[in-house]
């Protein structure tokens, strides 16, 4: 059994999360919004980059064949997708695999679809590339939250290029079905759009539901696809910067990698390969423990909102340790009254259309913070209620 409730001390370590200051804000803020956890990495993990540190010589190092087999094996036995080795490209992460196909497959100017509220990092890629940012909001019905394909359909014209999926869903917390993802496919199909789908939250799923990756559906639609993934969510790893590029189409996959050797992405992080390898090959009872901690504070959560403050409600996650909640019935700063109050959440604006009245907050910590939390949402309700 690991204990999940145990919270190391982050402070001081030039976390992101616990380090970095909202304008000057006290060390007292509580931060739920940057979205890596605040538990230990699995054992393994640990002790695999200690014994590696302790042979003192840290020089250039490649991948070894072992690498890539924990990589194989770990979708063939979590996903049921067999994946070749020629088809793995290692990157630094999953938002620099997004910028290195937009510049190896699009124009400056081409439309490139993203389905919001969607992960704020998505548009700043594209723009920053002299992309079009073309929207097809997710269609909400009741706090579920679908794709939107007859307004896909109206929207893309002889420039659009690509489309970028989010599969599980950042920030709804939506773990697509087959059937979705095959209607998907097959319009990008029909009008030859290439689709770069971001399956870093992968391994984050809450039973029953079931990630389906997008370039297992058919060969056809393999032909038109990139898989991103990293290690990093699942196993709370990403300081170490390591993600796969899973591109099974020859042509697709050359062009990618002349891509990453124009930027001389050749070389590779030591200790993030030993993190990876030992991860995919021993994490997996640590990662089943940890899904089921995280399905209790999201239960957690659900009925202390359904008792204490019903008017928040919460959309109820599929997939991710991110939770969306609807603040839509109270007032648009309620973001900025939620931090006076010393609690930071990500603000729904953050991620585009549909994300107005909305917060997003990282569950990933300990239940007695997940109860701090709470309790600093509802005395700030009910300060606005007061007013």
């Amino acid at each position: 059994m690991f204990n999940f409730d145990r919270i190391p001390d982050r402070s001081g370590t030039n976390s992101f999360k616990w380090d970095w200051k909202w304008r000057g804000k006290s060390s007292e803020i509580l931060p739920m919004w940057v979205a890596d956890m605040d538990f230990e990495a699995p054992p393994e993990v640990i002790a695999a980059i200690m014994d590696r540190a302790k042979h003192g010589v840290y020089g250039y190092t490649f991948y070894p064949q072992s690498y890539f087999e924990s990589i194989i094996n770990w979708f063939d036995s979590m996903h049921d997708y067999k994946i070749k080795r020629e088809w793995i490209l290692t990157i630094p992460g999953v938002v620099p695999g997004i910028s290195f196909a937009i510049q190896a497959f699009t124009l400056p100017g081409d439309g490139i679809i993203v389905q919001p509220p969607v992960y704020s990092p998505f548009y700043k890629v594209i723009s920053e590339l002299g992309r079009k940012i073309i929207l097809n909001p997710l269609k909400e019905r009741n706090g579920y939250y679908e794709m939107d394909f007859e307004n896909l359909l109206n929207i893309i014209d002889d420039r659009t290029k690509m489309l970028i999926l989010c599969s599980p869903h950042n920030p709804v917390g939506r773990v697509w079905r087959k059937e979705e993802l095959l209607e998907l496919g097959k319009i990008c199909l029909k009008h030859n759009i290439l689709v770069v789908s971001d399956e870093i939250h992968c391994d984050i799923v809450y039973s029953p539901h079931k990630h389906t990756v997008f370039s297992s559906l058919s060969k056809e639609i393999s032909d038109i696809s990139l898989v991103l993934t990293a290690p990093s969510k699942t196993f709370n790893i990403a300081g170490l910067q390591m993600g796969n590029a899973i591109i099974p189409n020859f042509e697709l996959r050359k062009r990618y990698k002349a891509l990453l050797k124009s930027h001389h992405l050749v070389m590779s992080n030591l200790f993030g390969i030993v993190a990876t390898e030992v991860a995919y090959k021993y994490g997996k009872q640590w990662l089943e423990e940890l899904l089921v901690y995280l399905k209790g504070n999201v239960d957690f959560v659900q009925a202390f909102l359904q008792k204490n403050i019903p008017e928040v409600r919460l959309t109820i996650p599929e997939g991710t340790f991110l939770l969306w909640l609807d603040f839509r019935q109270f007032r648009e700063d309620i973001n900025k009254m939620l931090l006076s109050n010393n609690l930071w959440l990500s603000d729904g604006n953050e991620f585009g259309f549909g994300g107005k009245g909305f917060q997003r907050m990282n569950i990933a910590t300990s239940r007695d913070i997940i109860k701090k939390a709470m309790n600093i949402i509802k005395s700030t309700v009910e300060s606005v209620k007061k007013v």
